[in-house]
């Protein structure tokens, strides 16, 4: 199991599966979240977007509803992307919402709902910022090739800047269960910032992508070579992913991720013990797109069946050679998770050789058929061991199939 914290942030341990929203002007065009860099667009056409943003059918509490219907038990909303646009009433820059025709501030709003619901709230914030006049980009990864006429580039007078509304954003909106950083480009290390936001809001957990390394590591996608077969892992781990392929942000021509995909992904991270962040795009409106919708509430029947799986458990998949598969425990319990393609109706959990009382796909409620016999392929060691029968793997082709094995004692 995860080490406790021992304070405010361990429900960071608890409720391991999270909505993540990447929302600003950048949804108007509905290309990609980084429309200004990724598609060059001139940095005086883009800021004209703001003129735009009116999100008048953002209702928080219809995102709170999707998110509990998937499952998901905190939020984490881009309070201010590469872009620079700050989606609260910040006294630090013009380039707010409250500049805009919509006038609101939106992140006041997203805080009262998820208050009065005790939804945990958590803030991210991106350290690169391709508006700001001190931010030295320098055309490194994820930064305007050079300032822009009129930039003063500096970066400690950036992250003066940055610190003033880091403060902002723990002072005004009420209790926070999370700050998440993201792209410290130039690497800059500095404690203090994480130090004033502990101080500040003790619940929060904090990410390794800002000034020192977290609380926590944050795989994204699949870019992290080699993560999938690593059995555990050795610090917090939330790994984050998107319903659709080219974008964090509202696309208007997306290309979706497949279910069995996602619950494959979410599944895997799950039953290793780490936390799940799935994002969607809201669309200019404020409204999440209906595919968006429609996948999340897949997600989430998958999820509410196989939960028990995944909650209060611990990783066991050291009590298997099958790697194909990965196991969870709590007690007496063992879970099977079949995160890989099956490649046939039968599932091998040797060296285990001890029948369970009871064998239930929790996809279905039904009971799973089992044995403790010799089959061919185990011929050299010449021993029977546990084997899962006539699992239903062409009719569950897209999701993931979890089978809960109850057993007289706890298997070792």
């Amino acid at each position: 199991m995860a080490t406790q914290f021992g304070d405010e942030r361990d429900w960071f341990l608890e409720k391991r599966f999270g909505l993540f929203v990447h929302w600003g002007i950048y949804a108007i065009p509905g290309w990609q979240e980084q429309h200004q860099w990724r598609g060059r667009m001139p940095a005086n056409e883009y800021v004209k977007l703001a003129e735009q943003w009116n999100p008048t059918n953002f209702n928080p509490d219809a995102w709170l509803d999707i998110a509990e219907e998937a499952g998901m038990q905190y939020i984490i909303v881009t309070t201010k992307h590469h872009d620079g646009f700050c989606l609260w009433d910040t006294a630090h820059t013009a380039f707010n919402t409250m500049n805009t025709p919509y006038g609101k501030d939106l992140m006041a709003m997203l805080a009262d709902a998820c208050h009065k619901r005790n939804f945990p709230l958590g803030f991210y914030y991106s350290i690169a910022d391709w508006h700001h006049p001190n931010y030295p980009n320098q055309g490194r990864h994820h930064e305007l090739p050079q300032p822009k006429p009129g930039d003063d580039p500096d970066l400690m007078k950036y992250l003066e800047f940055l610190k003033a509304q880091v403060w902002e954003l723990c002072t005004h909106y009420g209790k926070l269960h999370a700050f998440w950083w993201d792209m410290n480009v130039d690497e800059h290390f500095d404690p203090s910032v994480n130090a004033m936001i502990r101080s500040l809001q003790p619940a929060a957990v904090i990410n390794n992508r800002g000034f020192d390394p977290g609380d926590f590591g944050t795989p994204e996608r699949d870019h992290v070579q080699g993560i999938d077969t690593q059995q555990s892992f050795d610090r917090l781990t939330e790994a984050c992913q998107s319903v659709g392929f080219e974008s964090w942000g509202y696309r208007v021509d997306e290309d979706y991720y497949t279910d069995r995909h996602l619950i494959r992904s979410i599944d895997r991270y799950l039953a290793r013990d780490a936390n799940y962040l799935l994002n969607v795009g809201p669309k200019p409106d404020g409204t999440i797109p209906d595919a968006s919708k429609h996948i999340l509430k897949r997600i989430g029947k998958w999820y509410r069946a196989v939960a028990e799986a995944v909650k209060d458990v611990e990783p066991a998949s050291h009590l298997t050679r099958n790697r194909d598969i990965l196991l969870t425990r709590r007690d007496n319990v063992i879970y099977v998770h079949l995160v890989n393609d099956p490649r046939t109706s039968g599932v091998k959990l040797d060296p285990i050789d001890v029948a369970p009382k009871n064998a239930t796909l929790l996809n279905t409620g039904e009971p799973v058929d089992f044995t403790v016999d010799l089959v061919p392929t185990n011929h050299i060691e010449h021993k029977p061991y546990l084997r899962l029968q006539n699992l239903p793997v062409n009719e569950l082709i897209n999701t993931v199939m979890v089978v809960k094995l109850e057993f007289d004692e706890i298997i070792e």
